[in-house]
């Protein structure tokens, strides 16, 4: 079975622990998120992409679900010594020298897609991972600037990681996405798919920016194989993170049913929702989207494993 996975951060990742046990013989792609890299310290950092490699692979810190385990902080701490910022990102130890490495080769002409799959090399996740675009893609929120000054464009990290998504956001904006090209291998990995999954994943800063790279989601909605879709959202709000705020941004409810709609019939199949929102699949049904209730709280990997297998059987079910 050839699977496509689109992916964010941390959901993705565990969600993707769970795939590869539930269907161990799969050949899996990932299509990563890259609207979250941004330029720090002069290196280019990919926090979606390193997580997945970093979780598939047995490095990261599964307290936070970022970063490497058994991380240390010297270098940051070192930075603020000479006050240089911001103080309000953390990169460890470890993590600096997967950026210095994808700066260097980055630098040296590379692009992001073979430096990709360069650093999985070492990390070996047992899926082909690709960055949606090798184009510089970040994603910018429209907020009220704090001094009072107006609205102003902040980096998504800003935002999300500085200050928590303490302010409504006015516009999620994909910068670049409209001139970006899908990197290597990506159309064609949904062209060869057998389904197409998208994992709990946020819907607008994640998932959502991978379909605004022109031609990925013309490729998902032409593909004659079923798309499924795990909602990220139970019992009104989001499992994780504060996905909650970005969707008010694009007028969507923070509603398992909501976010299936925001997708749209014209590129999902089939949407599963959490038994605590069963009472949503006639709505989603409604939408022209086969539905299911299951759990989908990603407790352990056996709890996704068994997410990921209702995934596939509800995939099984509308290519039936």
């Amino acid at each position: 079975m050839r699977i496509v996975v689109l992916a964010g951060g941390i959901g993705g990742a565990r969600f993707l622990r769970g795939l590869k046990q539930a269907a161990p013989d799969a050949e899996i792609t990932v299509v990563g998120n890259t609207g979250d890299d941004i330029h720090l310290f002069g290196l280019k950092v990919c926090p979606d992409l390193d997580t997945v490699m970093y979780t598939l692979g047995g490095g990261i810190d599964e307290e936070k679900g970022w970063g490497r385990a058994g991380e240390t902080w010297s270098v940051k701490e070192e930075l603020a010594a000479y006050g240089v910022g911001p103080d309000w990102f953390g990169l460890g130890d470890r993590d600096f020298a997967t950026h210095i490495v994808r700066t260097q080769m980055l630098a040296a002409g590379y692009p992001l897609s073979a430096v990709t799959e360069a650093l999985c090399a070492r990390w070996r996740p047992g899926v082909r991972l690709i960055p949606m675009s090798d184009d510089r893609v970040e994603t910018h929120v429209l907020i009220d600037s704090p001094d009072g000054s107006g609205r102003r464009a902040v980096h998504f990290q800003e935002y999300w990681v500085r200050h928590r998504a303490s302010m409504p956001a006015h516009a999620v904006l994909p910068v670049g996405a409209d001139r970006a090209a899908p990197a290597p291998g990506v159309l064609e990995a949904i062209g060869a798919a057998d389904v197409v999954l998208f994992p709990p994943s946020n819907p607008v800063v994640s998932i959502g920016t991978i379909l605004a790279v022109p031609g990925i989601r013309e490729a998902i909605a032409d593909a004659a194989v079923p798309v499924v879709g795990l909602s990220p959202v139970v019992g009104g709000a989001p499992v994780r993170g504060m996905a909650d705020k970005v969707l008010a941004a694009v007028g969507v409810e923070s509603t398992a049913a909501a976010v299936a709609r925001h997708y749209g019939s014209g590129l999902l199949d089939g949407w599963l929702v959490d038994t605590a929102d069963a009472a949503s699949a006639a709505e989603v049904e409604e939408a022209g989207i086969r539905c299911r209730a299951v759990p989908l709280m990603m407790t352990d990997t056996d709890a996704t494993a068994r997410m990921a297998q209702e995934a596939l059987d509800l995939a099984e079910e509308v290519r039936a």
